[in-house]
């Protein structure tokens, strides 16, 4: 029997516009990255900011310092339900859908079970209101077993979602990309069964176009 859960907010800030100072003498660290921290085409998608004006006496920039190029990341919101099964994460830009892979799927199975089209379809009616043309459908697994064995069940449940998303999808000429992730791109640590949980999910992610 399926559980209703009440929802817990959990808003996750990510800021205006930063305008950095670098000093004269001061040393500036760098974090080197094997990998992008989010997968390819999920990045941020912010306008540019407004313009600053370096010369301006309200900035009180110390004598020699500059500033640096402005950046604006994406405010997201992001509520799950109390038994994590879905997560909702939502911009000024997109809406991303994190369903995990144990309400959709059997263990190890890229087969829906009972419930799954019920909670893709109620996305797709989403999808619809908010008059998306492109959607993405990422599936990822947790690092247990094989990377290619995570690689290949995970991009099988993204194409049986994305399946059972163009069956309620009203616009014919919407443009899917899917793809499979394998362990890529934890959201939580493996090291636990609980995060291994989380980490076992498809994301559905459109663009908001609508205030719907």
């Amino acid at each position: 029997m399926t559980k209703h859960h009440r929802t817990a907010a959990v808003t996750a800030v990510a800021g205006l516009v930063i305008a950095g100072a670098h000093f004269v003498g001061a040393t500036t660290a760098h974090a080197d990255e094997v990998k992008p921290s989010v997968p390819p085409g999920a990045e941020p998608s912010a306008s540019a900011p407004v313009p600053i004006d370096s010369a301006s006496p309200g900035l009180k920039i110390p004598q020699g310092g500059t500033l640096a190029p402005a950046k604006v990341l994406d405010i997201a919101e992001v509520v799950e339900d109390l038994g994590g099964e879905q997560r909702r994460q939502e911009t000024n830009q997109t809406v991303m859908m994190a369903l995990q892979s144990e309400v959709l799927f059997p263990e190890d199975s890229a087969v829906f079970n009972a419930q799954a089209a019920a909670r893709i379809q109620a996305i797709a009616a989403e999808i619809n209101t908010q008059k998306a043309t492109r959607v993405r459908v990422f599936g990822f697994t947790d690092d247990q077993g094989s990377y290619e064995h995570g690689k290949e069940l995970s991009k099988k449940r993204a194409d049986a979602v994305q399946a059972e998303l163009a069956k309620t999808v009203a616009n014919p000429g919407v443009v899917f990309d899917v793809r499979g992730y394998s362990e890529d791109y934890p959201i939580a640590d493996n090291g636990t069964e609980e995060g291994r949980k989380k980490n076992r999910r498809v994301e559905i992610t459109f663009p908001r176009t609508s205030e719907g």
